[in-house]
């Protein structure tokens, strides 16, 4: 069994406080947003337990989550980070390229990053990331550090959700008209 601290649990409490988050919201009326599972073929399977114990990835997985905040599309991808300083490795390509049409069409993309030595959640506007992502594609750090986030995307937890998200949406919303 694996334990708290492999990689493949990494990020397991971030997803699972999402979801709360989620579901909250949709009780509320307020949102309708859903995990998208990562397609796998499975290749072993526990006869006892009918666990896959091995599988591999029937393709790349886009984003994390998507639906719709009062009408409004929104997708997103949850993150977390141990340090102060985040690599963009951690970002794939198609990625990038799937929000960046998504938000073609009038929908709103972003990432929820945890950074876990802080105990801080983070609200990273798409437009936000493509500057960094644009930055190292033109030669420049392949990485942002916390400093250079804006503080006003840092999400509050003393509300009577898990990580209210939805007040940074509609931040997201008003600075871009």
């Amino acid at each position: 069994m694996a334990t708290w601290n492999s990689r493949g649990l990494r990020g397991q409490a971030l997803e699972e406080l999402i979801n709360r988050t989620n579901e909250r919201y949709q009780e509320d009326n307020l949102a309708l947003i859903q995990k998208i599972p990562t397609p796998i073929t499975p290749i072993k399977i526990d006869k006892e337990t009918r666990h896959i114990t091995l599988a591999y990835f029937d393709q790349k997985s886009t984003i994390d989550y998507i639906g719709a905040v009062q009408g409004i599309p929104v997708c997103f991808d949850a993150k977390e980070c141990a340090q102060d300083t985040f690599a963009l490795e951690n970002i794939h390509a198609h990625q990038v390229s799937f929000m960046e049409r998504f938000e073609m069409q009038d929908g709103i993309a972003f990432f929820l990053i945890y950074y876990t030595s802080r105990g801080v959640f983070y609200y990273l506007p798409f437009r936000h990331l493509k500057k960094f992502w644009d930055r190292a594609l033109a030669g420049g750090r392949k990485s942002f550090r916390y400093d250079e986030l804006d503080p006003e995307f840092v999400i509050s937890t003393d509300m009577d959700a898990y990580i209210p998200y939805l007040d940074l949406i509609q931040k997201d919303l008003t600075q871009r008209d």
